[in-house]
């Protein structure tokens, strides 16, 4: 049976104290949004709809982003989950399947729960998704009668045997599309706030004759964000989670607790991660590999066998071959480094390519840019770039040549050819003792002078 997502991202998230909508705030350097959207992508909908109030615009191009066609329909006031849902009616009023509706600032619903979810509605006509609370609070609470669940109380509402229950509402729903909407259209506002409420689905399914049931997860996938503080506890939420996945697939981190992870982040068994590594989105690594400490990976690939840092940055397009050595101090950025090449020391490489087993010295740059525009520099295989060279791009170095230390090179080098790029030295007898008593002798001056 097909699926359509509905994220609820209208609110304006007050507690954050931001302009910026609460669903595009990050956890491990993706919105909120984009969590709960992949979430409900993983089990291949028919369709998502993204309801959006506060900062619309901006919401949608996040959104759009990350799955181009996806639909965003605006909730221009914000009068409860079930008028949300409702600014969705037109573009699902013929759909076929179940609607499950998301939130946009609850980010770790995992798509195993709502498969559970599905799993569930080929004996109800509603699945509500239900947590046990550890400390229960002010959420509403599901009543249960066996599998049957009869009603959501909120807290307000609830008497004392209700409010001793801890299976709690998360808010996420599941229903066929057509019941849905027919419910949601019976949906009053008799209520405190004034507003219409998802909540009531369960007890107005009821009165249809119809059945309702709750699945329960666990209270961790349920945490929202709704402050600066929630935002926080998300992000470590996030990291401890993911730590654990990497050290259960075969992944050694010598110290998980200072490994940051993106959201996308993907590394292979046997790689070892040392203490300190910051991964930022868009970052592969193969089996085998081993990042150093201290180092940063962004919109990078590295290739088994190769070692990156300690105090190494990779920068975006940089892909790094097997068996290839990433030092100290080294920053790559759209730069590919072939099999078995180092590049050890204090070095920038950008917009270049550096062939196989080839060596580079300490403190060389590719001078890339001249201010307007971006040039390639391309090392061939085998050779080795002395130390403090600077090679000024567009610049070729041929197969199993050489450049002298301290060269600037600003043409292209042959195969097999050494190239000095420097000044001549000359030597001024006795100058340097000369220019040091003139030297003192100014500061002498100037500090009396004071």
């Amino acid at each position: 049976m097909g699926l359509h997502l509905v994220i609820l991202a209208a609110g304006k998230g007050t507690r954050m104290r931001s302009d910026l909508p609460k669903v595009l705030h990050q956890v491990a350097h993706a919105p909120l949004l984009i969590h709960a959207m992949k979430a409900g992508e993983a089990l291949d909908p028919l369709s998502t709809i993204i309801v959006a109030g506060h900062g619309a615009e901006a919401v949608e191009t996040a959104a759009k982003a990350h799955t181009p066609d996806v639909q965003v329909v605006l909730q221009n006031e914000q009068l409860g989950t079930a008028h949300a849902v409702d600014q969705a009616r037109a573009q699902l009023k013929d759909a076929e399947g179940d609607v499950v509706v998301l939130y946009g600032d609850t980010p770790f619903i995992q798509p195993e729960t709502i498969a559970r979810m599905q799993e569930a509605r080929a004996r109800h006509d509603i699945v509500v998704l239900g947590f046990d609370a550890a400390d229960p609070g002010k959420y509403g609470r599901l009543v249960m009668q066996g599998e049957r669940l009869e009603r959501i109380v909120e807290f307000k509402d609830a008497n004392e045997s209700e409010r001793a229950i801890s299976f709690c509402n998360s808010g996420v729903i599941l229903a066929p599309a057509k019941v849905m909407f027919e419910l949601i259209a019976e949906v009053g506002n008799d209520n405190a706030s004034g507003e219409y409420y998802l909540t009531d689905l369960p007890a107005l399914a009821q009165a249809r004759g119809l059945s309702a049931t709750a699945v329960a997860c666990d209270e961790s996938e349920t945490l929202g964000v709704n402050s600066r503080a929630d935002l926080a506890a998300a992000e470590e939420a996030f990291q401890t989670r993911q730590r654990a996945t990497l050290l259960e697939i075969g992944v050694t981190l010598s110290a998980p607790q200072t490994v940051h992870l993106a959201h996308d982040t993907l590394i292979g068994p046997d790689t070892i991660i040392e203490q300190h590594v910051v991964f930022g989105p868009g970052v592969t690594v193969e089996n085998g590999a081993h990042i150093r400490a201290f180092s940063h990976l962004e919109g990078c690939h590295v290739s088994r066998g190769a070692i990156v840092g300690p105090y190494a940055r990779l920068r975006p397009g940089a892909e790094i071959a097997e068996h290839a050595r990433i030092g100290n101090f080294v920053e790559i950025k759209n730069a590919e480094i072939a099999e078995a090449a180092k590049v050890n020391h204090l070095t920038y490489i950008g917009d270049a390519r550096v062939g196989t087993r080839s060596n580079i010295g300490a403190g060389t740059v590719t001078c890339n840019y001249d201010g307007v525009m971006k040039h390639h520099t391309e090392i061939g295989a085998d050779t080795f770039i002395g130390s403090n060279t600077m090679l000024v791009a567009p610049v070729r170095v041929g197969d199993r040549a050489m450049t002298a230390t301290s060269s600037t090179i600003t043409t292209d080098v042959p195969d097999e050819a050494l190239a000095i790029g420097r000044a001549k030295q000359t030597n001024k007898a006795g100058l340097a003792v000369k220019l040091f008593e003139m030297l003192r002798a100014k500061k002498a001056g100037q500090v009396k002078g004071e």
